[in-house]
């Protein structure tokens, strides 16, 4: 525990561990994310949270769209390389093992659970250092049935990003 509550808080709320990917053109990359909860049943939308001055934001603003790339725990070793973000690694999507889903042209990678494509519907500015991306969801697949335990979250990592 810490001195500060709020983030003690922050900190005890599990959070998923996902990539998010972007495109366009032939501009691609993908980036992790863990603010991420379904919005709505009808239509089907998804919100997450992305820095402002992340590399994806700008593709996102023009390219219209993003995938959302769920991984199993097994599968931990397969996001790692996307973990920086591209002013550190410019070259992560060199290495990156992907397809291109069938409506947006972003993403899949390799080895990942399932993914959900989305069109961004709305980016919204709340005021902080992050902005929620709306997305409707138009096509997903499946590829490792599993349950919600099984996903790779912030919690078996052992990281944070909260507070």
């Amino acid at each position: 525990m810490s001195d500060d509550k709020i983030k003690d808080a922050l900190r005890m709320m599990p959070y998923g561990f996902y990539a998010f990917t972007t495109k366009d053109g032939d501009d691609v990359n993908a980036m992790v994310v863990n603010w991420v909860s379904q919005m709505s049943y009808a239509p089907r939308l998804l919100a997450v949270g992305i820095q402002k001055s992340c590399y994806s934001r700008g593709l996102l603003a023009v390219g219209g769209g993003f995938g959302l790339n769920l991984f199993l725990q097994a599968d931990s070793d397969a996001i790692m390389g996307i973990t920086s973000g591209r002013a550190k690694k410019p070259e992560k999507m060199d290495a990156a093992d992907y397809t291109a889903a069938p409506e947006t042209g972003v993403p899949v990678l390799a080895n990942s659970a399932a993914y959900i494509e989305c069109k961004v519907t709305q980016i919204v500015d709340v005021g902080g250092d992050h902005d929620i991306i709306v997305g409707e969801a138009i096509n997903a697949d499946v590829m490792k049935e599993a349950a919600p335990p099984d996903v790779l979250s912030l919690t078996e990592l052992g990281w944070s990003y909260a507070g």
